[in-house]
């Protein structure tokens, strides 16, 4: 992967800043973007709890879904669906790359 492929994606960190069960949330303009790292994948979503607007970054991860802080809406981080009330819309769900030693994620709706 060329340095061209890269120029819209927005650089999260390294593997070893990004150990399995962390996260770190990065902007992509507005978007606030979160990744997560569980048992070594890797899932970016938008940061925003659909039911609220409130962040979700922080809240617990219960295997492969995130529990909002606020009142406890769960979203798949692999596709973004609603796994549990109070929220009824899903979260966005962004690619992730790793390349030149980095992971990268974007907005591309």
């Amino acid at each position: 992967m060329s340095d061209d492929d890269l120029k819209d994606w927005i650089f999260v960190g390294t593997r070893s800043e990004m150990l399995p069960g962390e996260f770190k949330v990065v902007y992509d303009g507005d978007t606030p973007i979160a990744v997560y790292n569980i048992d070594g994948d890797l899932y970016a979503v938008e940061d925003v709890c659909t039911h609220d607007g409130g962040d979700l970054a922080g809240g617990e991860v219960h295997g492969f879904e995130v529990e909002c802080p606020r009142h406890g809406a769960r979203f798949d981080l692999r596709t973004g669906a609603v796994t549990c009330p109070p929220a009824y819309e899903p979260i966005a769900s962004f690619p992730v790359r790793e390349a030149h030693g980095g992971i990268w994620t974007r907005d591309n709706r």
